[in-house]
């Protein structure tokens, strides 16, 4: 057997979250993928830099991904949806990344408004 049977490759999202841990970091992660496609139905999900991948209109829109300590929402620069931090408040926030502990309760923080404040900017 060669040592690539070893490793997996994802090549559709639903291999991907096949493939996650069952844990709170897959439950975080499928609460913020859920948040994202039930914005607009035109956004498309793929896989790339090993990550879900959204695009809206083949415009990228977000990265999504578990981590061992957290969930990763990858976004733009954030200052242009949340100029003022308050929107994220609370959140680990870093330029372009926002972090979901396991503590983090998704349905207590203003992540929904982020997010279809990132999608009204691409339509």
């Amino acid at each position: 057997m060669s040592n690539n049977t070893m490793q997996h490759a994802d090549n559709t999202p639903a291999e991907f979250i096949e493939c996650l841990e069952a844990d709170w970091r897959k439950e975080k992660l499928q609460q913020i993928r859920a948040l994202i496609l039930a914005q607009d139905p035109d956004i498309t999900e793929s896989i790339s830099y090993n990550m879900l991948a959204f695009q809206l209109h083949s415009a990228p829109l977000f990265h999504l991904n578990a981590q061992k300590n957290y969930v990763s929402l990858y976004c733009d620069d954030i200052s242009k949806i949340d100029p003022d931090g308050q929107m994220l408040a609370g959140l680990n926030v870093g330029k372009g990344c926002i972090r979901f502990t396991k503590t983090k309760n998704i349905a207590e923080t203003n992540i929904a408004d982020y997010i279809k404040q990132s999608v009204l900017l691409l339509k």
